[in-house]
């Protein structure tokens, strides 16, 4: 089993280190600044190989070039964003794997937050590295990629196992679950969950990782057969697509 530490930096940006316990190989996604991943590295010993980019946005590359001068590790990105990730080194895309130590990591292309946005899927550990694609209760924006992309990767998404644990970039579920109220206020689900977290961000605690069954359960991004959420939309029996792209639209504006 993967060791896996949660870094909180910038507020509300998680940052993850991955350690295999068989070899110490050891990968850091998505590192937003470096200090903060050099101070983790030096309390647990662990010593960084892998950097895991899941796009190219400022705030999950800009720690790449001094971690990478720190440590000597080599950065992995997508082949899309060659040019934009700093010190990139292996190109990836769609079905690839990264090996970390005695782990394997298949590399899924989930573009609609970005063109080349990538997801890294531990299936051994049921743990998914998905960066801005899905948060929980949410969704990244589009910038970059189109609605009708963002559904295609999202459905990839939903037919990982139940058990899937989301490990997304940030910290934005409970805005998240207060939009996702406004279009299914009678899911009691939602509305148990909500109250979990609200709880947890009272008290300082993360509410990532997220499993899938939650999400499925909860998230309105995944839910565009909700009968509530068409109604409330006004897109009674509308598919799928057309119903994600109205709510994505409405969350932009929230």
């Amino acid at each position: 089993m993967l060791d896996i530490h949660q870094i909180l930096v910038m507020r509300d940006n998680y940052v993850y280190l991955l350690r295999d316990p068989a070899t110490g190989a050891t990968a850091v996604v998505d590192p937003a600044a470096a200090e903060p991943v050099l101070a983790a590295l030096a309390r647990t010993g662990w010593k960084l190989s892998h950097i895991l980019n899941t796009h190219h946005h400022w705030d999950h590359v800009d720690g790449n070039l001094a971690l990478k001068q720190a440590t000597g590790c080599k950065v992995y990105g997508a082949a899309r964003d060659r040019g934009d990730i700093p010190g990139l080194d292996v190109a990836l895309g769609e079905g690839d794997v990264v090996a970390l130590g005695a782990m394997t990591a298949l590399v899924m292309a989930v573009p609609g937050h970005t063109q080349g946005h990538l997801a890294y899927w531990f299936k051994a550990d049921r743990a998914l590295f998905c960066g801005d694609t899905l948060f929980a209760m949410g969704c990244g924006r589009l910038l970059g990629g189109t609605a009708e992309q963002m559904w295609n990767s999202l459905g990839c998404i939903r037919d990982l196992p139940d058990e899937t644990l989301i490990y997304c970039a940030h910290e934005y579920t409970e805005a998240n679950g207060r939009f996702a109220l406004t279009l299914e206020p009678d899911n009691p689900a939602l509305v148990e969950r909500m109250a979990r977290v609200r709880a947890l961000r009272r008290d300082g605690r993360p509410t990532v990782p997220s499993s899938l069954l939650e999400e499925r359960a909860t998230n309105p991004f995944l839910r565009p057969d909700s009968a509530e959420i068409q109604a409330t939309l006004g897109l009674r029996g509308a598919e799928p697509m057309r119903v994600f792209a109205e709510t994505r639209r409405r969350k932009d504006a929230f």
